[in-house]
């Protein structure tokens, strides 16, 4: 846990210049300033006179400070204003509470958000101005679409891209970043979304003394912050100090809180000049950063903010299941790439041939650049590595020096001056002694991590000389970033030093044709897939439960605009009708995205029920099932050849053909349509590289409509996605083919499409024999 912010500030620096040499000791939880696009009271919590003004309030109101402070809230807001914010007095707490207010005794009477909290003795009350007619940003349809990428979303930068594309569409920045904490507290872009002629910012390293620890102690706090205008002219409080404490309040919960000037700089020399960060929290740490930037103030709303901020508390929830499950994935890889290089070791004469000449080698059992064996003085390299002197070099130092069964390092230089000559192959390194005697090894190798690092400013030099002070940039940031990292790879992981302790174990028993290590792999292995398969399920049972809870309110909505439809009709202006109408028609269709969610999460938690079934029987139960729309839409449903009897669910199976059966009549413009159903030869599934195609059977139903285009081929299987708007081809929540890829799965088998634009489609599925 972060130290409290008292512990890493001085602050005896408050009111004095702040420097990049005393920044990390700045007080930032005691400015005594806010930023001016709203004003801030505060108020003694016994009292509740108003003891501390910011200095723009008569900017905004028209009314001075002196005529504020001493008083209540009765000189702003009349009795029915005051009827609603008094009563939420003694529950005010850290976490803001927001109230829309009209300011009753303001000239104009102008309307503001009221954004309210309770810390270090005070009451906060912060106004942020209103337009009259500001739209509400709630979209249920948008934060559906959100949650359901969130959780579909299977590696971590892929739910990072998810998350980032997502603010970048409600907010509207020009770019929107994930910055992630690496374990020595420097910081890299990892997921990025930005307007096409900005400069990518992804890949970007910078060290750890950019967010000096006061501010990650502040961002463990207070989960967003926001600046508008980094030209802003900071208002001060008056007076500066509470006058019941005698010193500046402290200002971490404040959402107009005045941030650092070297902070302000910092984003001016990125060109930056509006921004939103929210922090992304793990167990307690600060993991990483939403960040929002964009090239002119923009001011968003304060729901706005609330919703990206759910976004973020969202992602957090669920980030250590997303690495669960990628850090299961690698595992799984490399436990399968060691079963595979077992058995090759195990057929062939020569273990070595079974290690580099098969389809499974060295390379493919750890993420690296390069490989190479040294045995018995003969010399096999794979990949990107250094030079065959280098390498014996090597294992001439590892005898000497590291004479261990395992050896790892991610900076051999830092070990040994020679490796900087190594560093852009081999700055890290893996190693196993193949002999009791050292002097045979396998070797992996990681290249320095500046090399697979691309900066889009590494040639620029964006310095600022203010009052003879240089001010850093994020040109000098990353170079510090590189100078801390030179010659470093990126560190092997506990689960690669097992494996490749388990690796050498088994080639030191494999001449003695020991096979029960094979077998305890295999175990391992099944114990992986258990726990992939209940992470699986847990993700599942999310889904379930999300969509289950969602539906009674959403009904209740539903219902209640039915019932105003009814009721107060003839009370409402045509406007006011056509917006009760599009609230009906909104809940609608959230249901039917909640129902297809729901029957996607059933899916995955039903066992199947296998049974011989004659497909000649269940395609004509189908198409029985189809008969009116097949008459309608003017359908011929011809079978190739017959089909075959073999164990499958048929309930699962038929809903499959349903699906695709009606996908043909849905979309084609033709007056008279066919579609064939057929199998499709062994050779169709050899295609997409399976090892043993006989091993399954393949069906396939082809349409003469109006065919895909192959770049889409791989997003119609996501949840929710369609490439038609809503009114075209008779509608749909575009979960269909989500869920008829699911069942096959559960068959043990693969459901995909080849086509074409304008020449119809066929879409493939295989059928496990062996279920």
């Amino acid at each position: 846990m972060a130290q409290p912010a008292a512990s890493l500030t001085d602050e005896s620096l408050f009111g004095q210049p702040i420097t990049l040499t005393n920044c990390d000791r700045e007080p930032i939880h005691i400015p005594g300033l806010v930023q001016p696009y709203g004003f801030v009271l505060c108020l003694d919590a016994a009292t509740r006179e108003i003891v501390q003004v910011s200095d723009n309030v008569e900017a905004h109101v028209g009314i001075s400070v002196d005529q504020l402070l001493g008083k209540g809230l009765e000189r702003l807001l009349g009795p029915a204003q005051l009827a609603e914010v008094l009563p939420l007095w003694p529950t005010l707490t850290e976490a803001a509470k927001l109230l829309g207010v009209r300011l009753d005794y303001v000239t104009g009477k102008p309307l503001f958000k009221l954004i309210m909290h309770r810390y270090d003795g005070l009451v906060w009350l912060e106004f942020e101005p209103v337009a009259e007619k500001e739209a509400n940003p709630l979209d249920l349809a948008a934060l559906n679409a959100t949650l359901s990428q969130m959780l579909t979303a299977t590696t971590v930068l892929d739910f990072c891209q998810h998350a980032v594309e997502e603010v970048r569409a409600l907010t509207g920045f020009a770019r929107v970043g994930m910055y992630r904490f690496a374990p020595d507290e420097s910081g890299e872009m990892i997921a990025e979304a930005k307007r096409e002629d900005l400069a990518p910012l992804l890949g970007l390293h910078y060290p750890a003394t950019d967010i000096p620890q006061q501010a990650r102690a502040m961002y463990l706090k207070n989960w967003l912050r926001f600046i508008p205008d980094v030209d802003y002219a900071p208002a001060p409080l008056v007076p500066v100090r509470n006058p019941a404490t005698g010193r500046p309040p402290d200002m971490t919960y404040s959402v107009l809180r005045s941030v650092s000037p070297i902070h302000i700089q910092y984003l001016k020399n990125m060109g930056v000049a509006a921004t939103m960060t929210i922090s992304i929290i793990q167990d307690g740490r600060l993991w990483g950063m939403l960040m929002c930037h964009h090239d002119s103030p923009r001011l968003v709303s304060y729901e706005l903010r609330e919703m990206c901020l759910f976004i973020g508390k969202t992602f957090s929830a669920l980030l250590h299941t997303k690495e669960q499950l990628e850090q299961h994935a690698y595992q799984l890889h490399i436990q399968q790439a060691q079963v595979r290089l077992f058995e090759q070791v195990s057929q062939q004469a020569n273990f070595l041939d079974g290690l580099h000449q098969q389809p499974t080698t060295l390379l493919d059992v750890f993420e690296c650049g390069g490989a190479a064996i040294l045995f018995e003085d003969e010399l096999i390299t794979l990949g990107s590595t250094p030079s065959p002197a280098e390498i014996r070099a090597l294992a001439l130092w590892l005898k000497l020096h590291a004479p261990q069964d395992v050896f790892h390092t991610d900076s051999y230089a830092r070990l040994n001056p020679a490796g900087r000559s190594l560093r852009a192959t081999a700055s890290g390194i893996l190693s196993i002694a193949l002999t009791q005697e050292p002097g045979d090894y396998i070797f992996w190798f990681r290249p320095e991590r500046l090399q697979t690092v691309t900066w889009a400013g590494k040639n620029e030099k964006v310095q600022q000389m203010e009052d003879g002070q240089l001010f850093m940039s994020p040109r000098q940031s990353f170079a510090a970033w590189s100078q801390e990292v030179e010659s470093t790879a990126t560190p092997w992981q506990p689960l690669e030093l097992e494996a490749a302790k388990e690796l050498r174990l088994h080639i030191s028993d494999v001449r003695l044709k020991i096979f029960n290590e094979l077998q305890a792999r295999a175990a391992s292995l099944s114990r992986l897939n258990t726990e992939l398969a209940r992470s699986n399920d847990e993700l599942d049972s999310f889904a379930y439960v999300a969509s289950h809870d969602l539906k009674e309110p959403l009904r209740g909505i539903h219902n209640y605009s039915i019932f105003l439809l009814e009721d107060y009709a003839e009370r409402l202006d045509e406007e006011g009708v056509g917006r009760l109408q599009t609230l009906v028609r909104l809940s609608q269709r959230m249901e039917s995205l909640i129902d297809s969610l729901l029957q996607l999460s059933r899916v995955g938690r039903l066992d199947l029920e296998v049974q011989p079934t004659d497909l000649n029987q269940l395609v004509a139960e189908v198409c029985e099932l189809l008969q009116p729309r097949l008459e309608q839409t003017h359908t011929t449903v011809e079978v190739r050849h017959p089909l075959p009897t073999i164990m499958v669910d048929p309930t699962r199976l038929s809903e499959v053909f349903n699906n695709l059966i009606s996908n043909a009549l849905k979309y084609s413009n033709k007056p008279e349509k066919l579609v064939v159903i057929g199998e499709a030869p062994a050779s169709k599934l050899a295609d997409r590289g399976v090892a043993n195609p006989e091993d399954y059977y393949v069906f396939y139903v082809q349409d003469d409509g109006i065919g895909i285009d192959p770049r889409h081929h791989q997003m119609i299987f996501r949840i929710f996605k369609r490439l038609h708007a809503q009114d075209k081809f008779g509608g749909g929540t575009g979960a269909g083919l989500a869920i008829a890829r699911k069942m096959v799965e559960k068959h043990d088998g693969e459901l995909w499409v080849e086509s074409v634009v304008g020449q119809g489609a066929t879409f493939y599925f295989s059928i496990s024999k062996s279920i």
